[in-house]
């Protein structure tokens, strides 16, 4: 597993790096699949995100961003957690945009 530091400032980049990273792990073409996205709420307030991007042959491949801690995880197609990155940047998510 590994680790980094990412400059990712917006949920949109978030989601734009999140596909682009599990689209590279598994050797996917980006444009033929599609990256759901799903608020995490607990207590009535947003608490993350959740990715998932289905690939061919029932593969799927998920993400979780962490808003409190700021972390992202990534996931591979056997459920096993591959890399493990803090963000930078803290930006805000309306439940509405997730």
């Amino acid at each position: 597993m590994s680790e980094a530091k990412s400059d990712i400032q917006s949920v949109d980049a978030l989601r734009r790096y999140v596909h682009e990273r599990l689209c590279r792990h598994e050797n996917l073409v980006g444009d033929q699949f599609a990256l759901e996205t799903t608020p995490l709420i607990r207590g009535g307030a947003l608490c993350g995100l959740q990715f998932q991007l289905r690939g061919p042959r029932s593969v799927r491949l998920g993400a979780v961003w962490a808003a409190d801690r700021n972390l992202l995880y990534l996931y591979d197609a056997r459920g096993e957690r591959f890399h493990k990155e803090q963000l930078k940047h803290q930006f805000h998510v309306q439940l509405d945009a997730a």
